[in-house]
């Protein structure tokens, strides 16, 4: 639909124009710091930063049900800038010129009902959200559009030039950093740093395909981190970890799509996330909160973080029921088959803490709780979730154990309808599904496979048979028939199946 057919009220609005004033808030001193080049941490005490609209208010002129009104409309245009997670524009980062904006085909991915057998068996209503269906096959993505773009306005206006992106990560943030960093090759070039031996071979191979340089480190994630950390401080590099605020502010989409997906019905939802390095509950948390603020939703959903028992720093913390009392303690990480969850010291703790309060106090009630999970849980119910038509990766599992868990302690109740946050695409994490079937998981993630979700292939080799086609080397035409209904027969034989009666004359 084309910019002028949209009705008089929308149409000033329907292409926004470059507007607000975003500046970084420190978290803890409350020093804000303008936005013309990248921070990472506060220059004057090194907490980590929020973005925020010193003009704000400006869209509290406009009505709750405008809002609705304009992003719902906004789906039915065909500017690429807007089909993305800048459909809310106005919510992420407005200080962003469309010319700026890099799309790849991120958000608004699908929200699928689980089927009527799976919510059966769980107790409550529930869907999955397939962050997988990124173009990177990751929920990544939403911040590296946002987090890519905003590096894509400062080349245009400063000049800037041979921009290196940098990057630690399990792997999801690796392959979105390099994806989007290589779609603006003539000025960005990307490191990526892994914990050597801790991604699975799917991922590793995306950021080599998007041309990054790959480095190893011997440890896990938060060693990593802290490598990459100390480059950024000391050297000229884009930081594309969810340190960067801005990654925070893509992310945020997410919410917005949740909200829209129910109409703006948030009452009796729960939202669950997993928790890694704390970037997606806290964009989470942030986007609903925006949301309320405006008036384009009336009740905040329940927010339920998800933790392995491998790696649960944030579950730990709010184990203590009375806040005076939590302390944050980092966790050493054990392994887990939630690879992207696995860290045990997550930088965006301090957001997380600040959000939780400030959610809490507007939902008037508790709303945001965090479970914790065993790694068992989590494949099987990464397994049965896919038995069911869902593409849910190790993360998505960990979230379907997680609404388990809720249930049985009394968080939400089966009159709710979850929203699990299935953060990248099932595919991804195949080596764990391989190596569950065929019994072969280290003892270190405790998970011992269940025969009933186990499935392997069977080689047909249908007994009377001597010869067999092979590529480039086909059967006679009288052999291959043989061959053919041989093969036919033993595979009705395994699968029990019954002739055909006669059709009648």
């Amino acid at each position: 639909m084309r910019p002028g057919e949209f009705p008089d009220d929308i149409r000033p609005h329907i292409v926004p124009r470059p507007s607000g004033d975003l500046t970084y808030r420190c978290l803890r001193c409350e020093e804000e710091f303008g936005i013309a080049s990248l921070l990472y941490t506060c220059p004057t005490c090194g907490n980590v930063l929020m973005i925020e609209d010193r003009r704000w208010d400006r869209l509290k002129e406009f009505s709750g049900a405008f809002w609705r009104r304009l992003f719902d409309s906004r789906r039915m245009l065909n500017i690429p800038a807007l089909k993305g997670v800048f459909l809310f524009h106005e919510l992420i980062a407005p200080v962003l010129p469309l010319e700026d904006i890099l799309y790849l085909g991120e958000g608004h991915t699908p929200v699928v009902r689980a089927n009527v057998s799976l919510r059966r068996r769980v107790g409550v209503d529930f869907s999955f959200k397939n962050d997988g269906q990124n173009p990177s096959a990751s929920f990544k993505d939403r911040g590296m559009a946002c987090a890519l773009s905003y590096v894509n306005y400062l080349i245009r206006t400063q000049g800037l030039a041979e921009v290196l992106s940098i990057c630690a990560s399990t792997g999801d943030t690796s392959a979105a950093a390099a994806l989007y960093s290589s779609y603006l090759s003539n000025s960005v070039k990307s490191a990526v740093l892994l914990p050597h031996g801790k991604v699975t071979p799917q991922q590793l191979s995306q950021p080599l395909g998007s041309g990054a340089r790959v480095f190893e480190v011997p440890g896990v994630f938060d060693d990593c981190m802290k490598v990459v950390e100390y480059l950024a401080e000391r050297y000229q590099v884009a930081l594309l970890n969810s340190k960067n605020a801005w990654r925070i502010l893509g992310q945020e989409s997410y919410s917005f799509e949740v909200a829209q997906n129910f109409d703006y019905q948030m009452k009796g939802k729960a939202v669950f996330v997993p928790i890694g390095n704390a970037g997606n509950i806290t964009a989470v948390l942030s986007g609903f909160l925006k949301l309320r603020d405006l008036g384009i939703i009336e009740n905040l959903p329940k927010i339920v973080g998800v933790q392995s028992e491998h790696a649960d720093p944030v579950y730990r913390y709010y184990q203590e029921g009375d806040p005076a009392k939590r302390v944050f303690r980092p966790v050493t990480v054990r392994p887990s088959v939630a690879q992207a969850a696995m860290i045990g010291n997550p930088v965006s703790m301090p957001r997380v803490i600040r959000l939780v309060e400030t959610y809490e106090q507007i939902a008037d009630a508790p709303s945001v709780f965090v479970v914790q999970v065993s790694e068992q849980e989590i494949m099987d119910c990464q397994l049965t979730a896919n038995r069911n038509g869902h593409i849910a990766c190790t993360q998505g599992g960990e979230c379907l154990a997680g609404l388990r868990r809720a249930l049985a302690a009394g968080v939400v109740n089966k009159d709710e309808v979850a929203v699990l946050d299935a953060t990248a695409h099932a595919l991804k994490f195949v080596e764990f599904q391989e190596r569950y079937f065929a019994g072969g998981l280290d003892s270190a993630y405790k998970v011992v496979p269940k025969a009933e979700l186990k499935n392997t292939p069977t080689l047909v080799r249908a007994p009377g048979l001597k010869r067999f086609p092979a590529p480039g080397q086909p059967l006679p035409p009288d052999d291959f028939q043989t061959f053919v209904e041989a093969t036919a027969k033993e595979i009705a034989r395994e699968l029990g199946l019954r002739k055909r009666k006669a059709a009648s004359v």
